[in-house]
């Protein structure tokens, strides 16, 4: 589904006249699968991030290619709609003067239809509309407003929260709006970038909850960008272990207490010892 092949990524260092450049990635090749959550696991700096901002269209490759669904991620046709974020600042990622519903609606407008499985549902009734069974068709439109409610109860958020601003919801709250948001347009993927890091110990075992129900529901693939191996390993299906621009191992979860690379096991004795 998500592929990403030999990818390179420097930037320049000391200023912009400089010649200097600092190598962030390395020779990458990895897949996320449809249906799976792939988890990207790395300590600050070793370029993860970066390759999430790669993976999102938001910035281009020095070489390699990143596709989703066979599609250049660089097109923004291929992306938009389809592929989503949720990121760790919850509050640089709304919008101060939006409410709720204007935040969780501005991915419904760019992509300007209200989700791709709700606009097939549209399709069927008219046509059955079109075939005189008035009966069975059903009313062929969900208004904005119970398209967000619908979003909010299904992120766990009562729809009074529509009418809020970002300064009015504790961490747990915003974040859920974030995840809402992500949702609105039924992406075929979602990257997590740290999505939880911020967040208070019970708070994130309840938005892990949350992204494990969601993605059966939607049917969709997560990729999880993370330096905790707990959370990760609580909510991906594979590993890929991330350290100085370049990937050191890949495992599934269930075989993590096989993982080879020193970096690896030193991260797994970090998640036994706790």
């Amino acid at each position: 589904m998500l592929t990403v092949e030999q990818v390179d990524k420097s930037y320049v260092q000391g200023g912009m006249f400089s010649k200097q450049r600092q190598q962030v990635l390395k020779k990458v090749t990895l897949e996320c699968r449809q249906g799976e959550c792939l988890g990207i696991i790395g300590e600050s700096g070793s370029g993860k991030s970066t390759l999430g901002r790669l993976m999102l269209g938001l910035e281009r490759p020095d070489r390699g290619t990143i596709r989703f669904e066979g599609k250049d991620v660089m097109d923004r046709r291929a992306r938009i709609g389809r592929i989503s974020a949720v990121f760790q600042n919850y509050t640089s990622s709304m919008n101060p003067f939006l409410t709720v519903q204007d935040a969780i609606m501005e991915p419904m407008k760019a992509q300007q239809k209200t989700g791709l499985v709700g606009q097939q549902k549209l399709v069927k009734e008219r046509h059955k509309l079109e075939q005189g069974n008035h009966e069975s068709a059903q009313r062929p439109q969900m208004t904005a407003t119970a398209k967000v409610d619908m979003l909010l109860a299904q992120v766990g958020l009562d729809p009074s929260y529509r009418l809020k601003y970002a300064h009015e919801l504790s961490g747990g709250e915003a974040q859920r709006v974030c995840i809402a948001r992500a949702i609105s347009t039924e992406p075929k993927c979602i990257v997590l970038d740290e999505a939880v890091s911020s967040l208070d110990v019970s708070v994130q075992i309840q938005v892990l909850q949350l992204l494990k129900s969601l993605k059966s529901l939607y049917k969709m693939s997560y990729v999880f960008i993370t330096h905790d191996i707990q959370a990760a390993a609580y909510i991906c299906d594979r590993l890929v272990f991330f350290r100085e621009g370049r990937v050191e191992e890949t495992i599934a979860v269930e075989q993590l207490k096989h993982v080879q690379s020193d970096y690896a096991r030193k991260l797994l004795k970090h998640l036994i010892s706790l």
